[in-house]
């Protein structure tokens, strides 16, 4: 499989390889020691997740107080989404910016989010299932809610028509008005000052 960074620092997309032969297909979703190496610390799922999405539903962009914090992996495991990260931490080098995966449940790509990355994707097939590995026990009142169509952000939704919103989703702040009103984490709480210089490979970009 192969591990790079994305363009949001401590986003990282998992791309497995493929092994086809006349029965189907075979492949690693993730391995931990690899995810070890690439992180720089281990992770470790404490609650499993996963949503199921009608066509054209956006959920997000979501985050998490910290502490506690929760990191998670992301996986489409049935359908498809554009599946999108967005910095949220307040002082980090890439602040604002995002980064967009498309997610196919024939794919098996994943894509893990540090604490203080905020999730959000637009569903592309009616049942389009996602399954989330986190890396801690949701705890009620810490969820951060993100306007997913922050001009400012401009995330390149695609949208053709309105799309499926909860409420509380389509009242979101922006992430200037999050941060205004001190919603939001602040990265130098979050990363250890050994690894905020490391980088690796960075496939596709936006930036506030």
């Amino acid at each position: 499989m192969e591990i790079s960074e994305m363009a949001v620092r401590g986003a990282y997309r998992i791309t497995p390889d493929h092994l086809p032969d006349r029965r189907g297909l075979f492949f690693e979703a993730w391995r931990s020691s690899a995810l070890t190496e690439a992180l720089g610390h281990e992770f470790t799922v404490s609650q499993v997740n996963y949503s199921v999405s009608a066509r054209n539903t956006l959920r997000g962009i979501h985050g998490t107080t910290v502490p506690p914090g929760q990191a998670k992996l992301v996986t489409c495991v049935r359908g498809a989404a554009l599946d999108v990260v967005v910095d949220l931490r307040i002082g980090s080098p890439t602040f604002g910016m995002y980064d967009v995966t498309l997610q196919e449940a024939g794919s098996g790509i994943g894509v893990h989010l540090a604490d203080g990355l905020g999730h959000a994707f637009l569903a592309l097939a009616d049942d389009t299932c996602m399954n989330y590995l986190c890396s801690e026990e949701y705890v009620p009142g810490t969820m951060i809610d993100i306007q997913a169509l922050d001009p400012e952000l401009a995330i390149p939704w695609g949208l053709t028509e309105p799309p499926i919103r909860s409420d509380k989703d389509a009242a979101a702040p922006t992430l200037a008005e999050a941060a205004e009103r001190g919603l939001l984490p602040v990265y130098e709480q979050l990363v250890p000052t050994a690894v905020r210089g490391a980088r690796t490979s960075v496939e596709g970009e936006g930036r506030l």
